[in-house]
Formats: structure tokens, C-alpha cells, sequence
């Protein structure tokens, strides 16, 4: 996720004097206990902006009122969320990450499968998939390294908070343009091409599909379903949002789904230094189980 916003319009004036101090702490601490999101003081005007289309859709004339209904009600607090939560993504985000992947983990991970050593599978989560780029990106440079057919069973799981953009990842079309952030040989494989009412869009082939499964998950939660153990898990650009105990919390309860020789991945600008966490950086933004590295790893590149 990166940091963007709309101020819109609100039901009347100026947005930022209808959100008041106390309403604006409110959502403050409320969005801060259910998602871990944390609204600094100059984030008021994003926070009007983002719900002023909401108060319209119900009528209420502030936000004062919509806090009442969002407390008083499970199902908004959802829809509340989805409406504060940035969710712009891209395929292939941080390349390097994919380079890593593809230089050093894949070739590992083949070496050990025709030794014996570990099982012909992969299973990959997208903690904060957003519209879908990333675990589609992911599915794709799976099966550049683990084609169909080549005896591996292929797995990623997408989750996020917002049920809107699931709803979209799930569909898979985006616009056209997007495809320039695409390898020219990936996206003759695995992506189609739209005609007819769809002009200007693409779908995400069902190869790639076939692989990913979507789900809703709050990092915030105290506890995670069983998803069981993942080769990798990707949690890019969203712990930047959180302040350092809900940091270290969310990264924790990740960790305990990292296999014993998997990857943690997070976005370019956020870092574990500092925390007291077991891991141990083994590539720019990628981190591995405690004080030692995955059996065969070469080395960290600048």
C-alpha cells in the first residue's frame, strides 16, 4: 500500500472543520483497535475525504453521527474500513524482491526437491494483496521456475482487510495500461487480452488463477486462522501504517507462519531493526527464522 488521498466532498463545507477534535479522535482510536491503523493529527482531512461519500450514501449530515452507526454496527465498521484503508499496488512491485526469488530461492528450493530433501510444493501467502497485482505476480514467477506439469503443487493465499478491493482482486481485470508493468513474456503466457465490451482491459489467465485463493484477514487480530505453514509471506508496504507495539505484534504472528526455512518479505521502507523479534535479514527487506539462514542460501547482495 502506499499513502494517497481524496479529500472529496463533504455534506457541506469544508471537511476538515466538520471532523472535529473529538470525532476525529474517536475514529482515531476506533480504526487504531480494529485495523492497527494509526491516523496521525495531519491525516484529519484524508479521513473526511475518505468518508464524506459514505455519510451522503446514508443520509447522516456528520461525522459524529457516522461514528455512532459505525460503533453500533459490525457490518459498517467493515465498510468503514474499506473506505480508510489505501490500497494502490502494482505487478511486479519491488523487483528486487522477484530477482532474489528467482537467482536464488527457486534454484534452492529445485535442488532440494531432487535430493529429497523437501516436498515438490510451494505455498506462497499475500498478506495485503490489494487489488491482486502481487499474488498474480507471484503466480506468474512460480510458474516460470515451476511450470505446469513439471510435478510441483503451486499455492498462494491473498488476504486483506478491505472487502472491496478482495472483491476486485478476485475478478482479476485491470486496464490495459497496467500491462507495461508486466515481463513481455509473462503477460503473453498468462494474461488475456480484452475485446469487444472489454477493450482496453486484461484478465489474469486461468493458469495463474488456478492458483490463488482469497480470503479476508485483519493483521490485527490477536490470533490467525490455521493457514498453516508458507514458504514465503509477502507483507509489503503496511506495517508503516501501524506504530512500533502493533508493528511487532502483526510481524510476530506472521513469523509463526513462515516455514522453518521461509521468507518474510516487506516493503522497501520498513525495516525490523530495532525490534526484538527472532529473525535475522538475509536480503534488503527479506528476513529469515533466528540467528541462522536457510541451508544453502549464497549470501545477501548490497
Amino acid at each position: 500500500m502506499t499513502a494517497g488521498c481524496s479529500q472529496g466532498e463533504g455534506p457541506a463545507g469544508s471537511v476538515e472543520r466538520l471532523v472535529g477534535d473529538r470525532d476525529f479522535a474517536r475514529f482515531q482510536a476506533l480504526i487504531h483497535r480494529e485495523a492497527g491503523i494509526w491516523l496521525a493529527p495531519t491525516k484529519r482531512v484524508l479521513l473526511a475525504g475518505r468518508l464524506a461519500r459514505r455519510l451522503r450514501e446514508l443520509g447522516l449530515s456528520s461525522f459524529g453521527e457516522y461514528y455512532q452507526r459505525v460503533e453500533a454496527d459490525a457490518v459498517e465498521r467493515v465498510r468503514m474500513l474499506d473506505h480508510v484503508t489505501t490500497n494502490e499496488t502494482h505487478f511486479f512491485r519491488e523487483p528486487r524482491h522477484f530477482e532474489f526469488l528467482a537467482g536464488e530461492v527457486f534454484p534452492r528450493w529445485q535442488a532440494e526437491a531432487a535430493q529429497g530433501r523437501r516436498p515438490r510444493r510451494v505455498r506462497v501467502w499475500s498478506a495485503a494483496c490489494s487489488t491482486g497485482e502481487e499474488p498474480y505476480s507471484i503466480a506468474m514467477a512460480l510458474l516460470r521456475a515451476f511450470p505446469a506439469g513439471s510435478g510441483w503443487d503451486l499455492e498462494i493465499l491473498a488476504t486483506d482487510l478491505s472487502t472491496h478491493v478482495l472483491d476486485r482482486a478476485r475478478q482479476a481485470v485491470w486496464p490495459l495500461e497496467k500491462s507495461s508493468e508486466i515481463p513481455d513474456a509473462d503477460l503473453r503466457a498468462f494474461m488475456l487480452r480484452g475485446a469487444g465490451p472489454s477493450e482496453g482491459m486484461m484478465k489474469a489467465g486461468p493458469e495463474i488463477r488456478s492458483l490463488v485463493q482469497f480470503a479476508r484477514q485483519n493483521l490485527n487480530d490477536a490470533s490467525y486462522p490455521p493457514f498453516g505453514a508458507f514458504d514465503a509471506v509477502f507483507c509489503r508496504n503496511v506495517l508503516i501504517y501501524f506504530d512500533a507495539p502493533t508493528k511487532e505484534q502483526v510481524v510476530g504472528r506472521l513469523l509463526g507462519h513462515v516455514a522453518p526455512e521461509g521468507y518474510l518479505f516487506l516493503g522497501h521502507a520498513e525495516s525490523l531493526s530495532g525490534t526484538s523479534l527472532p529473525v535475522r535479514s538475509i536480503f534488503p527487506t527479506a528476513y529469515c527464522h533466528g540467528a541462522g539462514q536457510p541451508s544453502g542460501f549464497k549470501g545477501a547482495r548490497a
